[in-house]
């Protein structure tokens, strides 16, 4: 019992009398700090109403009240952002200090809690209600074991702590009151402040010595995690110096001896590779040396990693391996058709490749450049050409490529060099002959950082790229082995030198039956693939894919009804689906069940898969024309059959776009006003260079056009064309725009069966026009007539096939006047009437 006295015997609570402290106090908000009772503590003071706190606090017996921020990031704190338990201190000193700050000596006397606040705009005041100190009974052993406990642990955290002075033990073992005990060791603790203000929020003694053990324990576990990390960091350094220094003794040594034996695995590796990779002369001698320098480089130098995946990439990169081309010609002929319907054209010149291959053995790439709108199969042509010659297939894209370095390479001596996309596409090929697809290289652009298209030319030039340097490799690399493919939606955007270099294949717009079959025997079979259903009778009828064709896609290619037929077959079996698990579950219930119920059973027949999938085959479906509006809803694109019908000023023209072919309808109103030409509808000044052409050779004819002279006199003329948010320019909208002037001035309506295109002169002439095929599958699909040429397009008529022109009356004009009898019912020029007789389909 006796050394349990002497651990009691500072239980005798200090007497402090607390009769002398106001009710209310200035509050002293402090960041980053617990102020204990017992605790002298010094205070930089700058806050103005933290100023005008310390100032009262001084004329009120020196008394203040600490607490501690919540967040310490907060500027001016409220009473919300405080703690309500804090200490109640003493101001012992008060010193001035430059730029309005005060330096605050307090001392901690109670602990005490905010009862009540008061709104003063300075500062804060509170009444606070004083917690004095709990008289301990000397006879209570769970208080004796929580104050041994912390006190041994609290020794242990100070013999551990770095920077912690060795005499904290002494002077806590010589405390003797309990309470100042308690405070001493949670002060010198590192510990959290939202940890260190719990022994605040509680005046009793048992339940502090409990809050601040369990403070020491925490504390002393991170110590042994940061002395374990510590440890760990120390072993590795300690292990690489050793490794450095070792790797040096034998680098002096082998000097000495002369022995260019490699002892390091890693570098036996890497010359291992070299031998392997088959380099050229030229090359292995670089490559050789830069192994050399590699050799006598510190492996903890940065060099030697740059050196090091310098050699690497060189013997990972092809310079000999090839694969054996296929060229059977029937075989590559039948893997064409196999992926791709129609396309007549680009498959009759790969087959010439093959042809020629066959009989020279070798041959200087022409590089192909598949040109035509999105959609219509010329990455996927690319594809199936490396697939049937059995060569590799890779693909990069050139589109938003503005650094000449994407092609070429960086310089290995920057931070971050890597070789340009063309030797990274060869090292993924892993052969010195693969198929490269240059995607979208109409889509290049260039800055300060270099033309890319300028660096395109060596790799796309058959005389140049047996040579190609790139930046990187510092060494030329053989790339006329290699089969160029690249593809653009738009001719006119590649740059003038690259286009010099390609031969362009043109891929048109796809009509509705190339569409059809293409559906048929690419796009659903697919699809049934992905999903699983390949095994299941759903019929997918000619009339159901048409009307998807027709009604809920617009585009030159058929991505759009991909997504649409994946749509509708979604919609399909998830109904078929459900229909299936509701009979199953009311089958297998026997009565209704509600929604959580249903769920368990749905699991149940779900691991059933196989007998599953067993009664969808039994049954066949068929997909209706009726069920393609039922799941797809309202048609996107109905027949514009009602807008055939004659108007004046207005006359339907027909545009090229990047996605096939389209009609334009323009709109001409002449009206009272300021004599002025305007036109609206976002158009281009190509375009409305056009429409000022065109007002300028009917002015100049009005007598001929048999038209008012003065039918612009004192007149506004307005050219529309809508979808007004939709740029639009080219000059082959020129004839329309004349034709809509016309009927406007003469009154007569032009036929709303009739579309055409050309670009006009000041003479009325009318020039050549380019997209004819895709401007007359969209007059076809728009239910047009009659379509008006120029004269000079007439030889590409025989490039069109039947399918497109069957239905349509194309007519050639040289001039503008020669059109007049197709665009008009009836149209009087120099008084002699032009009638047009409707010609027999």
């Amino acid at each position: 019992m006796a050394k349990n006295e002497d651990i009691l015997s500072g239980f005798d609570t200090i007497e402090k009398s607390s009769k002398k402290i106001p009710k209310k106090l200035p509050v002293i908000p402090v960041r980053d700090v617990v102020l204990f009772p017992y605790m002298i503590f010094p205070l930089l003071v700058g806050r103005t109403s933290t100023l005008k706190a310390v100032s009262e606090g001084v004329d009120r017996d020196k008394y203040v009240f600490i607490a501690s921020q919540k967040k310490s990031q907060i500027e001016e704190p409220t009473f919300d952002d405080i703690y309500q338990f804090g200490t109640i201190a003493r101001i012992v000193q008060v010193l001035r200090l430059p730029n309005n700050l005060l330096k605050v000596l307090v001392e901690g006397i109670f602990q005490g809690k905010i009862k009540k606040t008061y709104k003063i705009s300075d500062f804060m005041e509170a009444e606070i209600t004083v917690l004095p100190f709990e008289k301990v009974d000397n006879n209570d052993k769970e208080l004796l074991a929580h104050i041994r406990y912390a006190s041994d642990l609290f020794r242990d955290y100070i013999k551990n702590e770095q920077g912690m002075p060795p005499d904290i033990i002494a002077s806590f073992d010589n405390i003797e009151d309990l309470s100042q005990k308690l405070f001493f060791a949670a002060a010198n603790t590192h510990a959290q402040i939202e940890e260190k203000q719990k022994l605040l929020d509680t005046s009793k003694l048992k339940e502090q010595y409990f809050q601040l053990g369990a403070i020491l324990k925490a504390e002393i576990e991170m110590q042994n995690m940061e002395l374990e990390i510590g440890t760990k960091v120390n072993d590795q350094i300690q292990k690489t110096q050793k490794k450095y220094f070792i790797q040096e003794q034998i680098r002096i040594l082998q000097n000495e001896l002369g022995d260019d034996d490699e002892p390091n695995s890693e570098l036996a590796q890497i010359k291992e590779a070299i031998e392997k990779a088959e380099l050229p002369e030229q090359t292995y001698k670089k490559i050789i040396e830069e192994f050399e320098k590699l050799k006598k480089t510190p492996t903890m130098s940065p060099e030697y990693s740059v050196n090091r995946n310098y050699i690497e990439l060189v013997a990972q990169i092809p310079w000999k391996k090839a694969t054996q081309d296929n060229l059977n010609i029937n075989h590559v002929k039948q893997i064409l058709d196999e992926d791709h319907y129609d396309l007549e054209k680009p498959k009759d010149r790969i087959l010439e490749f093959i042809t020629i291959l066959n009989l020279a053995g070798k041959l200087k790439r022409q590089i192909l450049c598949f040109v035509g709108p999105p959609g219509v199969g010329k990455t996927s042509l690319a594809k199936s050409i490396a697939r049937a010659l059995g060569r590799n297939f890779v693909r990069f894209s050139l589109g938003g490529v503005r650094d000449e370095a994407e092609i070429r390479g960086h310089r290995k001596t920057y931070i971050g060099a890597m070789p340009g996309k063309i030797i990274q596409s060869m090292k993924k090929a892993g052969s010195v002959n693969p198929v490269i697809l240059l995607d979208e290289i109409d889509k290049m652009s260039m800055d300060f950082r270099g033309d890319p298209s300028s660096a395109l030319l060596e790799v796309l030039d058959p005389e140049q790229n047996a040579n190609f340097n790139d930046h990187y490799l510092e060494v030329d690399y053989d790339l006329s082995n290699v089969m160029f493919i690249t593809t653009a939606n738009v001719k006119y955007d590649i740059p003038l030198p690259l286009l010099d270099r390609m031969e362009i294949i043109e891929l048109t717009s796809y009509l509705d039956p190339e569409k059809l079959q293409i559906a048929k025997n690419h796009i659903i079979p697919k699809i049934y693939e992905e999903y699983g259903i390949k095994n299941i009778k759903i019929d997918f009828p000619d009339d159901s894919i048409l009307k998807i064709i027709r009604e809920y896609t617009r585009e030159a290619g058929v991505r759009a009804l991909e997504r649409e037929i994946s749509s509708v077959l979604r919609k399909f079996l998830k109904e078929i689906v459900e229909e299936y698990f509701e009979k199953s579950v009311n089958s297998v219930a026997k009565e209704k069940l509600d929604d959580a119920n249903k769920e368990k059973v749905f699991v149940g027949l779900l691991k059933d898969k196989p007998d599953f999938i067993k009664k969808f085959k039994k049954k066949k479906y068929v997909i209706s024309s009726e069920m393609i509006e039922k799941y797809l809803k309202s048609p996107k694109f109905k027949e514009k059959q009602n807008k055939l019908d004659d108007k004046i000023g207005a006359c339907n023209g027909l545009a090229w776009t990047s996605v096939g072919g389209d009609i334009m309808p323009i709109e001409v109103t002449i009206m009272p006003g300021t004599e002025k030409l305007t036109l609206t509808g976002k158009l281009g000044d190509v375009m409305k260079e056009s429409a000022m052409a065109a007002l300028s050779f009917i002015r100049s004819n009005f007598a001929e056009l048999n038209l008012k002279e003065d039918f612009s006199k004192k007149s506004e003329i307005h050219i529309h064309v809508p979808e007004g948010a939709i740029p639009k320019d080219g000059p082959s909208a020129g004839i329309t725009m004349a034709m809509a002037i016309i009927s406007a001035a003469s009154g007569k309506a032009i036929r709303g069966d009739v579309a055409m295109t050309g670009e006009i002169t000041l003479r009325g002439n009318i020039l050549a026009i380019g997209g004819l095929k895709e401007k007359l599958l969209a007059a076809k699909r728009a239910g047009m007539k009659d379509v008006i040429i120029p004269l000079e397009n007439q030889s590409d008529i025989n490039d069109i096939s039947d399918e497109i022109k069957s239905g349509l009356n194309i007519h050639y004009v040289n001039h503008l006047t020669e059109g007049l009898q197709y665009a008009f019912r009836d149209y009087n020029i120099k008084s002699k009437v032009v009638k047009i007789k409707k010609e027999s389909k």
